[in-house]
């Protein structure tokens, strides 16, 4: 593959590896207060000295592309390039807006394998190469691991964060990081968007839930900064999100626009400590949410757009001097207020540095440039944000060598060493809820005949699954006699009926369960196995709270997450194979009394 090297690349060599050594610790750097930072922003300075103002404010957005090629993507992507951004492909986009980072999606079909992401890496870099003022491209993806996964197998998935929370193992949270990040930088990415540094305290929470760590401040503090060095260790960027803290609130921010309702006081308490962790701990950036918080910002704009929380709380109060990206501009969350011309120039006045996934780049991008010349941002500002990214591009090794290659891919993603890590990992982290009268381990003798229904979601990651499916072939592997059949997340009469009748020639069931409701058809599924008299194990794969709507179980378990990994160790655990070693890191409360706590946070059982 390529190499180059720019006016950047005198001392990268000092603190960032070249990318080919697959597998291995790319950089030690930590983060903004590393050694050296002052020569990179001199040497900054000069390459800003060449930029005309569209080539700053370029740099200053992180775009979508559809297409698993820089230049050659199928025509429906091609198609779909030209409509959103009247481009065809990756190196269009850099070349008209002077890109700074591009974001992976899987739908935006960037990942289809690892190798041929690395191509697009690649393709991406040498687009960034060839333009008037050359400047790598910081390639950024979600990979939170657990239910938000852009990139699947044969990649490693670890368990996400709250099943890390129930490990409750910072070496267990570092590992993760550290392999997942090499994997990461072997196809080209440098900038991950994880850890989520939201503290759950409300079970409601349709956005973060399992994403998050847990409940409790200082535990999630810990995990989080595990995590920090664990990725950037491997030469990644790691990013703590969504600041300030989005961890109680009961609307989507994808879809509407929450209030945090906490006061100063228990910001400080309950959302700060794990910020507060990251920052210590040197990350490279921090992601805005897209929520309200009048505690802090009395006009109600959202915490993307407010100079409040932005500059006086993250900037100012806790000392952060590295990377600020936006969540998703896309997200309906910081548009109900202002029109997307507002918003990317609104985000930047307010203390943003990267703009991230604007709806419409085209107005997005006018809207700043023209921001700066009729002085509403000063140039000043926008080369002070540039600064603060093109050190963080020369920490993470960009002006050594953007580019990875094939032999790094092999040697480092989806290798044997790190999916056995990712099982023991995920060994850690099953949580037995519930085992009356000891039903659970089964037995291969007494319970060899098993029936495996419910939920069985798309696999997070789009590799793998369905749940009932890799949760029967596993206990196959472990000697059962074991049948599959899905019923979903709103099972019919019918379907709960042919369940029943499955059930009556086997000798035990198994039931994957999926954020159970008050007036979820799951409940009757349950019920009716139940009935049988047969023995019933009910697995949550998602939040650890749908015991709280289930009755008469006796065996119940948490796995947080319905990836393959996570669904194994269950199985492991369900067959004796292994001792069960998680612990809630969240409280689960009765369904009847929300006040009262059923289960606390570190109830867990063993064997």
């Amino acid at each position: 593959m390529h190499s180059r090297r720019t006016v950047l690349t005198t001392a990268a060599a000092a603190a960032c590896a070249m990318g080919t050594g697959g597998g291995a610790v790319h950089a030690v750097a930590s983060g903004p207060r590393a050694a050296g930072a002052g020569d990179a922003r001199a040497r900054a300075a000069r390459l800003i000295s060449r930029m005309n103002l569209e080539e700053k404010v370029g740099q200053l957005f992180v775009m979508r592309v559809y297409g698993h090629s820089a230049t050659d993507p199928d025509p429906a992507d091609a198609e779909a390039n030209r409509k959103e951004m009247g481009v065809s492909n990756a190196a269009e986009l850099v070349a008209k807006y002077h890109l700074g980072g591009i974001i992976y999606f899987g739908w935006a079909h960037n990942t289809r394998e690892p190798h041929q992401i690395a191509d697009l890496s690649n393709g991406i870099q040498r687009a960034a190469a060839v333009q008037r003022v050359p400047v790598p491209l910081m390639i950024s993806t979600d990979q939170e691991h657990g239910i938000v996964a852009r990139i699947g197998a044969p990649a490693t998935l670890f368990p996400g964060a709250m099943a890390l929370g129930a490990g409750r193992s910072r070496e267990d949270a570092r590992t993760a990081g550290r392999i997942a990040g090499e994997e990461l930088y072997a196809m080209g990415i440098r900038q991950d968007y994880a850890p989520v540094a939201d503290v759950n305290v409300n079970p409601a929470n349709p956005v973060i839930g399992v994403r998050s760590f847990g409940s409790d401040p200082k535990a999630v503090a810990r995990l989080v900064t595990a995590q920090v060095s664990g990725y950037q260790r491997a030469g990644v960027a790691a990013t703590a999100k969504h600041f300030p803290g989005h961890g109680d609130t009961d609307t989507d921010s994808h879809v509407g626009l929450p209030y945090i309702r906490h006061t100063a006081e228990e910001w400080a308490r309950l959302d700060a400590p794990p910020f507060r962790a990251a920052i210590e701990a040197g990350i490279d950036s921090i992601m805005t949410a897209h929520i309200v918080v009048p505690a802090f910002d009395p006009s109600e704009d959202p915490a993307t757009l407010s100079r409040p929380i932005l500059t006086g709380l993250l900037r100012e109060r806790l000392g952060f001097d590295g990377v600020v990206v936006t969540d998703s501009l896309g997200m309906e969350g910081v548009r109900t207020k202002y029109g997307d011309a507002r918003v990317p120039v609104l985000a930047l006045k307010a203390g943003v540095d990267q703009l991230l996934n604007p709806p419409d780049i085209a107005v997005a991008f006018a809207s700043v440039v023209k921001a700066v010349r009729t002085g509403e941002l000063t140039e000043r500002a926008i080369d002070e944000k540039l600064t603060r990214i093109l050190v963080l591009k020369e920490r993470r090794g960009l002006f050594d060598d953007p580019y990875t290659t094939h032999r790094a891919v092999e040697r480092s993603v989806g290798t044997r060493r790190h999916l056995a890590t990712a099982d023991r990992v995920a060994e850690r982290t099953t949580t037995l809820l519930v085992n009356d009268g000891g039903l659970l381990p089964l037995s291969r003798r007494a319970q060899p005949r098993l029936l495996v229904a419910g939920a069985a979601p798309a696999s997070p990651s789009g590799t793998g699954g369905p749940p009932t499916k890799v949760l029967a072939e596993t206990f196959n592997q472990l000697g059962f006699t074991a049948t599959a059949l899905s019923t979903g997340t709103a099972p019919t009469q019918e379907l709960i009926e042919r369940a029943v009748t499955a059930l009556r020639t086997q000798d035990a069931a198994v039931v994957a369960t999926y954020n159970v409701t008050a007036t979820s058809s799951q409940r009757a599924l349950v019920d009716a196995l139940l009935g049988t008299g047969k023995p019933v194990v009910q697995v949550a794969v998602r939040n650890p709270y749908d015991i709280a709507q289930l009755t008469g179980v006796r065996a119940a378990l948490a796995t947080y997450s319905w990836t393959d990994v996570e669904l194994r160790a269950a199985a492991r655990v369900i067959a004796g194979r292994r001792d069960p070693e998680g612990k809630l890191p969240v409280p689960v409360m009765r369904a009847d009394a929300p006040g009262t706590v059923l289960y606390p946070v570190g109830h867990g059982l063993s064997y």
